[in-house]
C-alpha cells in the first residue's frame, strides 16, 4: 500500500482538536550559535511529550470495531508505548505494551500510569519485537507498529504539513531517525509541499542502521545502549526504508558526546527538556555548521521523556566540560592547619568548594605531605587558571585532568 500526501492530509484531520498544535518558533540563540537560521518544532509539547502520539492515534481511530474489542498490542522503548497507552485509555481500548528490560524508568512508569499491561522482556527492540509477536498469536490482539504502518507513517507526516504551513520557505528538515517512521512521512509531506527543501535524516553512530542501508553498506550494529534510546534500533522498517530511499536526500551520523551537548543546550538556551533521540537534530546541525550556515532549518524536538539520573548526569558532565566543575589535586604539609590553609587561599579566589577527599596512602608525594582533591565550583576556564595561580604563587603543587580527559572521546 503506497503512502500518499492525500493520506497524510487525511491524517491531519483526523487528529484536528485531538492532540496538541505544538509550537514551532525561530530559535534566536541557537541560529548564532551555528549561523543557520533555526526554527523548532516542540512535540516534546504533546500530552505524552512525544510526536508518536500522531501515528498512535491515527491508527487506533482506523481499527475496526472487532479489533478495538480484541484489545491492542505495542512494543516499544516508550514514547510510542505511552502514546498507545493514552489513547487507547481514552477510547476504552486495552492495551498491552512490551518494553525492552532497560528502558528508562520514566517511561516505563507513564505507560504503567495509562493503564496499559505493561511486560518488561528483551534486552533490545528486537527481542521486545519477537515477544511480542508470540504475544500477538497466543492472545489474538491486534498490532500498533512504532514506524512500520501506513497509518502511523501518515500520522508522523502531519508535523511537516504544520511546519511548512507556518514557513513555507522552509529550506532544510533535519528529522531523527530510528526506524524511520517520523522521517518517512514527513519526507513525503514536505516534498510534495516543497520539491526543494532537503529532508536529512539524522541517526546516533551506535545505531546507524537506517545510514547503512541507505548507502547500500552491509547492515552491521552491535551496540547495546545509546544515549538516544528512542532511535536505538537494530534493522530498517520494510515500509520506511523504500520510502526513505525515494524521498531523503543525506542521512548523517552524530557521536554520544555530541547528543549529550545538544541535550544540555536546549536546556539551557531553550529551557527545554529533550530527550537523546529529540536532540539530534540540533546535534547534527552543530556538528555540520558549514553544511547549513545561512539556511533556513527546521528541526523537530521529538521528545522530552528523559529520565531524571540521565538528565542529572548530563548537566553535571557539561559543567565538567565547560570547567565549571573541576577536579583539583593539591600537596599540602600534612600538618595541623595544612587543610586549612589552602581551603582560605581557595576561598579568596571565590571559588566554591563543593567535596574535600583526604589521601594519604594513593598518592606519589612524599611522606610528610597529604594530597587532597577538591571539587570546585568555578566561573570558567579563566577562573580555573586564576585558581591554579594563586595556589602554584603560594607554593602549592596543584594539577587538574587536562582538556582532552575532561570532554573525553566523542
Amino acid at each position: 500500500m503506497a503512502i500518499t500526501s492525500k493520506d497524510i492530509y487525511d491524517a491531519t484531520e483526523t487528529l484536528s482538536g485531538n492532540i496538541v498544535k505544538t509550537p514551532f518558533r525561530r530559535s534566536i540563540t541557537l541560529s548564532e550559535i551555528t549561523g543557520a537560521e533555526v526554527f523548532l518544532k516542540f512535540e516534546n509539547h504533546q500530552f505524552t511529550a512525544s510526536f508518536k502520539e500522531r501515528g498512535a492515534l491515527v491508527k487506533l481511530l482506523a481499527l475496526t470495531p472487532a479489533e478495538r474489542m480484541g484489545g491492542v498490542i505495542a512494543m516499544s522503548a516508550g514514547n510510542h508505548a505511552q502514546a498507545v497507552s493514552y489513547h487507547a485509555k481514552r477510547f476504552g481500548i486495552s492495551a498491552t505494551i512490551v518494553m525492552p528490560l532497560y528502558t528508562p524508568n520514566v517511561k516505563v512508569e507513564r505507560t504503567r500510569q495509562f493503564g496499559a499491561e505493561v511486560i518488561l522482556h528483551g534486552k533490545d527492540l528486537d527481542e521486545a519485537h519477537c515477544f511480542t509477536q508470540k504475544l500477538i498469536r497466543e492472545r489474538d490482539l491486534c498490532l500498533i507498529h512504532p514506524y512500520d504502518d501506513e497509518k502511523v507513517i501518515a500520522g508522523q507526516g502531519t508535523i511537516a504539513i504544520e511546519m511548512l504551513n507556518e514557513l513555507p520557505d522552509l529550506e532544510v528538515f533535519l528529522i531523527p531517525v530510528g526506524g524511520g517512521g517520523l522521517i518517512a512521512g514527513n519526507a513525503i509531506a514536505a516534498k510534495k509541499i516543497r520539491p526543494q527543501i532537503e529532508v536529512i535524516g539524522v541517526q546516533s553512530m551506535r545505531f546507524p542502521v537506517m545510514q547503512q542501508a541507505f548507502e547500500g553498506k552491509p547492515i552491521h550494529c552491535d551496540a547495546i545502549t545509546t544515549i538516544a534510546d528512542g532511535i536505538g534500533v537494530k534493522e530498517t522498517g520494510r515500509l520506511t526504508l523504500p520510502i526513505i530511499r525515494e524521498w531523503v536526500d543525506q542521512m548523517l551520523l552524530v557521536g554520544e558526546r555530541q547528543i549529550e551537548e545538544a541535550v544540555l543546550l536546549l536546556l539551557q538556551v531553550e529551557k527545554s527538556v529533550v530527550e537523546g533521540a529529540g536532540a539530534v537534530g540540533l546535534a547534527a546541525l552543530l556538528k555540520y555548521k558549514e553544511r547549513f550556515k545561512g539556511r533556513k532549518v527546521g528541526l523537530i524536538l521529538s521528545g522530552g521523556n528523559i529520565d531524571t539520573l540521565a538528565l542529572s548526569s548530563i548537566i553535571q558532565r557539561g559543567l565538567v566540560r565547560s570547567r565549571r566543575l573541576i577536579r583539583l589535586h593539591v600537596g599540602i604539609p600534612d600538618v595541623p592547619g595544612g587543610l586549612a590553609e589552602v581551603t582560605q587561599l581557595i576561598k579568596k579566589t571565590h571559588a566554591n568548594i563543593i567535596e574535600v577527599h583526604h589521601q594519604r596512602t594513593f598518592t606519589m608525594l612524599s611522606l610528610r605531605l597529604a594530597e587532597v582533591e577538591f571539587v570546585l565550583e568555578t566561573l570558567g576556564p579563566e577562573h580555573v587558571e586564576e585558581i591554579l595561580d594563586a595556589l602554584q604563587s603560594a607554593g602549592y603543587k596543584a594539577s587538574l585532568p587536562s582538556v582532552e580527559e575532561i570532554k573525553g572521546s566523542p
